[in-house]
């Protein structure tokens, strides 16, 4: 009995199993069919919705500045060269590479011994002329006078040969008496003559000498101006360049020495392309007079220096393009001729503009606004100039909507989108920061230390980092500058 009672608990124990294993077996395959025709049934469609930032499109006037690169050029500058060669026989001790002059300072003698005794030849030449001269003046008079005599001379033997032919028509002379009358008539007439001859003679010869006066009065100016140029003096007060003399040199004529430029009147020269140009023209068609600020970077410090423009240049130039424009500037300390500044010109302002970031608008000139059910609308715009980043547009009805600022190739009109106003955007950095005592040390020790800094910019930017409020800007340049 109790072998039976185990063979029916096994035989059960089997069929138990076999019975789980074919539930198991139905489940799997209900699981696999469902599955199946679960794929087969289409996607629930589900609208995508975009994060987009905005932007509130405002009218205003907005001063468009174009940027270029210029150089520094003075506009008085002096070639110092030699007149006639010499030998160097004294320079004043500021000849040399970057030396201040001041104005008629004496920079440059040569040795005078040549001029001088060219001079004092002169000089005897000029005397010896002078003596020809009052010659020719006594003897002129004389003249003058021996023709007046002699004017007399024959108007007494005029008369006298008169009485003789009065005496023969009454008999009384006779005719020998009145031939001898007139020979010595004819002969004091012909004395007369030659008086006349010496007189006219002697008014040749004073001409002649006078012209020798005048010859030798212009060689004794000459021979003073040969000697003034023994010695070289500065026009004007600069600073010399270009230095190539020692004391003792033999120079020839015409050889430079040096060049004086003057660093208190300086200009800066920047090309701009022709559509560029245009913009800088009044209507009829003038450059006008716009600012400009030429800024020069030094060691993390901008040297600034305001000017307007004033001219142009009269030709392209060959083989170029746009046009080269001139600006003078102002009170420019630190600047040199030679340096490679930026260049910003103000132009006219612009009146009913809406300035953007330039990411907001696409190549076919639309932006993207936000319309009442936060889709997007495609709106045409004018494109009025680029400022870096920024871009200047007026367009119909733009005015007052909310712009997107950045767009993607997946945002177009009929999109829905989640707006990201004020509160999405970042916060500008501050003008100004608060600097702690071992950062403003720092600070303080790296502008000390820069000798290439002008003393005027390091006293400026010593005093911005004394203050409480430092501008952001200075220290960051100044940082970027230490490596760190």
């Amino acid at each position: 009995m109790r072998f039976l009672r185990q063979s029916l608990f096994g035989v059960f124990l089997a069929a138990a199993a076999l019975a789980l294993l074919l539930f198991a077996a139905q489940m799997v395959m209900q699981a696999v069919q469902e599955r199946m025709s679960r794929d087969n049934r289409p996607p629930q469609a589900r609208e995508r919705v975009f994060a987009v930032n905005l932007q509130r499109a405002e009218l205003e006037t907005v001063t468009p500045v174009l940027e270029a690169f210029g150089q520094i050029e003075s506009r008085r500058t002096l070639e110092l060269r030699a007149p006639s060669g010499g030998r160097v026989i004294e320079l004043t001790p500021s000849f040399e590479e970057g030396g201040e002059v001041e104005a008629g300072e004496v920079l440059v003698r040569l040795d005078p011994a040549d001029a001088q005794a060219a001079l004092d030849r002169a000089r005897a030449d000029l005397q010896d002329a002078e003596v020809e001269r009052r010659d020719a003046q006594r003897a002129l008079e004389l003249a003058r006078a021996e023709l007046l005599a002699g004017q007399d001379q024959a108007d007494l033997r005029e008369r006298a040969l008169q009485r003789q032919r009065d005496l023969e028509q009454r008999g009384v002379g006779t005719a020998a008496t009145v031939e001898t009358a007139e020979l010595a008539a004819a002969a004091a007439r012909q004395a007369v003559l030659a008086r006349r001859i010496a007189e006219a003679q002697a008014e040749t010869r004073l001409d002649q000498a006078a012209t020798r006066l005048s010859r030798a009065r212009l060689a004794l100016d000459e021979a003073q101006r040969d000697l003034d140029d023994m010695t070289i003096s500065a026009r004007f007060g600069g600073t010399l360049n270009g230095v190539s003399l020692v004391e003792g040199r033999l120079v020839s004529a015409n050889e430079k020495l040096a060049e004086l430029v003057d660093p208190a009147d300086l200009e800066v020269a920047f090309r701009v392309s022709t559509a560029q140009y245009v913009r800088l023209l009044d209507a009829d068609g003038r450059l006008i007079s716009a600012p400009v600020t030429a800024t020069l970077d030094v060691s993390g410090v901008d040297l600034r220096a305001e000017g307007t423009i004033n001219r142009d240049s009269g030709t392209a130039g060959e083989g170029q393009s746009g046009r080269v424009i001139y600006a003078r500037l102002g009170r420019a300390p630190g600047f040199k001729p030679g340096d490679f500044v930026t260049v910003t010109v103000r132009e006219p302002a612009l009146d009913a503009v809406i300035r953007l970031p330039a990411s907001s608008l696409d190549a076919s000139g639309t932006v993207l606004a936000l319309s009442g059910d936060d889709r997007l609308e495609s709106i045409p715009v004018t494109l009025v100039r680029r400022q870096g980043d920024e871009v200047l547009l007026r367009g119909d009805g733009l005015a007052g909507r909310e712009i997107v600022t950045g767009r993607t190739p997946l945002l177009g009109p009929g999109i829905k989108v989640r707006p990201l106003r004020q509160e999405g955007q970042a916060q500008p950095e501050p003008d100004t920061i608060e600097l702690s005592d071992e950062r403003r040390a720092r600070l303080v020790a790296f502008v000390e230390a820069n000798d290439r800094m002008p003393q005027e910019a390091k006293q400026r930017v010593l005093s911005q980092l004394a203050s409480p409020q430092v501008p952001a800007r200075l220290v960051q340049r100044i940082e970027s500058r230490m490596g760190g």
